[in-house]
């Protein structure tokens, strides 16, 4: 059985694609405002917001429990709207080894999907591939997505 694995997610959205591209680069500081019963609080601890190199501090709830993640902004790519995060801190480091967190943006015309990409190693075999995160992110989405609706 293999430690490393990899989820991944799509989902479609109504909002503006650009938009939500737009908040994961440079304001996920606002996600705790449009999902705040998942993110009650995001911090740059290092670095500015927007740019690779940046340390990101997250205070989220997931499986019932507050938990917190430090993360360092290792990709953005603005032609494929994508980002791309390491967590390097917090609860989630407790099971894994390593932790990538990626999302991904494509707009064709009135499409928008986002794709979620987890990359993982677990410490151990007992512990559960992350699809209870990965679910975290996709009610996330669909946070941004109300919001920018209404």
């Amino acid at each position: 059985m293999s430690l490393e694995g990899k989820l991944v997610s799509e989902i479609n959205i109504k909002c503006d694609g650009d938009v939500f591209h737009e908040i994961f680069r440079h304001r996920p500081h606002h996600i705790s405002t449009m999902s705040s019963d998942k993110i009650q609080n995001v911090d740059i601890h290092e670095g500015e917001w927007g740019t690779v190199g940046s340390v990101i501090f997250w205070n989220f709830t997931h499986d019932g429990k507050e938990k917190v993640a430090k993360n360092v902004v290792e990709e953005i790519d603005e032609e494929k709207k994508l980002v791309k995060f390491k967590v390097t801190g917090g609860d989630i480091l407790e099971d894994y080894n390593s932790f990538y967190l990626t999302v991904h943006v494509e707009t064709k015309g009135e499409d928008n999907i986002v794709t979620w990409i987890l990359e993982y190693e677990k410490r151990n075999c007992n512990v559960p591939d992350p699809h209870t995160l990965m679910e975290l992110c996709l009610n996330i989405t669909k946070d941004i997505e109300t919001h920018h609706l209404n």
